[in-house]
């Protein structure tokens, strides 16, 4: 029995994939949780396989979350759950450690998919992207000016590339004012830009929001 918990704030998001995966025998739900600060004490508590991880919870950042799990179990699974596309976070998910990442429009069909190929030890995202992983793979390799960002940093580009305000960001991510405004500063240092039109521009121009 493969025991799973689900992470993610929406509750209609938790309902519909409970729904997937009580249709298979094998898969036993151990846990459904609505903050990222709660699933570390959650995986000390309880016997958990395999965690379906959103990566914007309203508290933390599934990333952040992620990289925690790993630190207190690193056995776990984790197959990270966003509606942001695969070009923008899977890379990185995979790097920090995660099994798969799957968009929430890929639901149903992906989920079952996506823990069977994860459970057997292996990496899961979409066809498509793992066409365009091996065709990046085959290029001349090239350095982003965004490569070096953090991932809350990177999170918070793709916002302001999105045309949100300062006010709207830290309301979007739990966070103050003042904190993204210390991002920002931290972006436009390792970018060596100087306004928010610069950084719009950029994200425009290198479709980070596709």
């Amino acid at each position: 029995m493969i025991k799973i918990l689900i992470v993610d704030d929406h509750y209609l998001i938790r309902e519909g994939l409970i729904k997937i995966l009580e249709t298979e025998n094998d898969l036993c739900i151990v846990g459904e949780l609505q903050k990222g600060s709660d699933v570390c004490d959650f995986i000390k508590r309880h016997e958990c396989d395999l965690i379906i991880l959103d990566i914007n919870l309203p508290d933390r950042n599934g990333l952040d979350v992620l990289k925690d799990v790993k630190a207190v179990n690193p056995d776990i699974l984790i197959l990270m759950l966003s509606v942001l596309p695969e070009d923008q976070f899977a890379v990185r998910a995979l790097r920090a450690g995660a099994s798969g990442y799957i968009t929430k429009e890929g639901i149903p069909e992906e989920l079952i998919k996506a823990i069977r190929k994860v459970v057997t030890g292996r990496r899961y995202v979409s066809e498509q992207f793992a066409e365009k992983l091996a065709m990046d793979l085959s290029s001349p390799s090239k350095q982003n000016l965004h490569d070096d960002l953090s991932d809350r940093e990177f999170q918070i580009l793709l916002l302001i590339g999105s045309g949100l305000s300062g006010k709207e960001i830290a309301r979007n991510l739990s966070l103050s004012t003042s904190t993204v405004n210390t991002y920002r500063a931290r972006i436009y240092e390792k970018m060596n830009m100087k306004t928010i039109t610069q950084l719009i521009h950029y994200v425009a121009n290198n479709d980070l929001l596709k």
